[in-house]
């Protein structure tokens, strides 16, 4: 098992407010979707969605809301946490709470626009079924070393840690804002994890059986961190975690990869340099497209002017067992 370093100290009265939201929402059966923001720009375009009547307008829409629609002591306790904003007579949560299987997950509110904003949308479900599908497939043994790099809300290790509870997790980010909410999002989860604070995996000493990644995949001009995947096309960040991830697998290790490859030609650029990475590894390649096409719109803009598509990928590098 591997040492950590650099560790995230306790829960903070910031994440455990976030949990205390938690409590209430799921003590109100709350359930909320959280789409595209093009979709969510849609609804909230309409005349009849612009103050919250309900709790999923206020942690899920986003809506501005009066006070008297939100219990008055958790109110209180979102406002010293400074996790509500005034916006002329009305309040604005500042997070939103969204559902994920079993789980409620609080994550940055819309719109994520932030710098260090912590997304959450239709890449987290697909992110945490295709975990999920891979671990009942076959599921990591006791006391085994799973890491979430770039963790955000903590989404794919709390997937992992419900079809293999006995594993140890570690959450990484670059975002202090991402472990907050991963933290707290874990604990209302009940699953126990350590917190590391960085961009790679050298606070993490030792050989990893599970490693997870969700790496943005689009060339952001503004550059936030949870949309911006760098070079390649915007598939410069998975690479960077993968070439640093497989090697450091145990016998027997996995990196599980959830991503975007811009096709440009007929050729897949992210593809053909795993299969490099894999084989000078010895490791074994299972890559897949599942959506052939999305953020169409991207093609629009110089930075994609040869690409002909976006796809969304899958990747399994594995280790061979010695």
């Amino acid at each position: 098992m591997g040492l950590l370093v650099a560790e995230r100290p306790a829960v903070s009265d910031a994440e455990a407010v976030l949990q205390t939201l938690i409590a209430f929402l799921k003590a109100q059966d709350y359930r909320f979707i959280t789409p595209t923001p093009a979709t969510h720009a849609r609804i909230l375009a309409r005349p009849d969605r612009q103050r919250a009547a309900d709790l999923r307008d206020i942690f899920g829409w986003s809506l501005p809301f009066d006070a008297d629609l939100l219990d008055a002591s958790l109110c209180r306790a979102l406002e010293s946490a400074d996790l509500i904003e005034t916006k002329g007579a009305t309040l604005r949560s500042k997070v939103r709470v969204s559902t994920l299987g079993p789980d409620l997950l609080v994550h940055s509110a819309y719109p994520t626009e932030d710098r260090d904003a912590v997304f959450f949308g239709p890449d987290s479900y697909r992110f945490a079924r295709f975990i999920a599908e891979e671990l009942r497939r076959c599921p990591e043994r006791e006391g085994a070393t799973l890491v979430d790099i770039g963790t955000g809300t903590g989404a794919g290790a709390i997937a992992a840690a419900h079809c293999c509870p006995k594993v140890e997790i570690v959450m990484t980010d670059i975002n202090p804002a991402a472990l907050r909410f991963a933290q707290a999002n874990a604990q209302a989860a009940g699953v126990a994890a350590r917190f590391v604070e960085g961009d790679d995996l050298s606070g993490i000493r030792g050989d990893l059986d599970l490693v997870l990644a969700n790496p943005p995949y689009i060339i952001d001009p503004a550059g936030r961190a949870y949309r911006d995947g760098g070079e390649l096309h915007g598939a410069g960040v998975a690479l960077s975690m993968a070439c640093e991830a497989v090697p450091r697998l145990a016998p027997g290790g996995r990196f599980l990869l959830y991503t975007g490859s811009a096709i440009v030609r007929g050729a897949d650029g992210l593809h053909d340099r795993l299969v490099q990475l894999a084989a000078a590894e010895g490791c074994r390649l299972r890559y897949g497209e599942i959506d052939p096409d999305v953020f169409g719109e991207e093609l629009e803009t110089a930075a994609y002017a040869d690409v002909e598509r976006i796809a969304l990928v899958t990747a399994v590098i594995e280790r061979a067992n010695r």
